[in-house]
């Protein structure tokens, strides 16, 4: 898969960051179901009650939230790289089947990249146009988006203090 293409602030989302830990915990944090649950929705909006993960291209990434009522998330692998660049996206279901559903498509590019003893991370998300990228930002996606990288940053930093507590003592 082609690692280059070129962001449209009309209709894409970048999120950037330096994590103060190591990429394989980011990694860790980023594909790990029972880390992920901890993180990827906004605490004070709800829950990730199930996730599964099947890190390949073609592979399943579900999920199911949960607020006022539980709703599923499904869709597809398109690249995994480990350490350095994972996509997915809600247009296609698992083994590239195409999928149906009353959301707002996206596509979501990862990438990780090591700098110093940290690990520069960034979200980019696709829309397919437009409307869909208003749409979106109208519904509160855009805003539960950041709080959730903000939760992530916290969370894989926290595995960093988990390992540096457990190895003193």
């Amino acid at each position: 898969m082609s690692t280059h293409f070129a962001i449209n602030p009309k209709t894409d989302f970048v999120i950037e960051r330096f994590i103060d830990a190591p990429a394989h915990l980011v990694w860790e944090a980023l594909t790990t179901p029972e880390h992920l649950k901890q993180w990827y929705m906004p605490k004070a909006w709800g829950a990730v009650y199930e996730c599964e993960m099947d890190l390949r291209p073609g592979g399943r990434f579900s999920l199911t939230t949960a607020a006022d009522q539980e709703i599923p998330h499904l869709g597809c692998f398109l690249d995994v790289v480990p350490m350095q660049r994972l996509v997915w996206t809600s247009m296609l279901f698992p083994g590239y089947r195409p999928a149906v559903f009353d959301d707002i498509p996206i596509t979501a590019i990862v990438t990780m990249e090591t700098q110093g003893s940290g690990t520069r991370y960034v979200f980019t998300a696709l829309h397919r146009n437009e409307a869909d990228f208003e749409q979106n930002k109208e519904s509160g996606w855009q805003e539960g988006t950041q709080i959730a990288v903000d939760q992530f940053v916290a969370h894989a930093t926290s595995l960093k203090q988990s390992v540096r507590s457990a190895s003193n003592a």
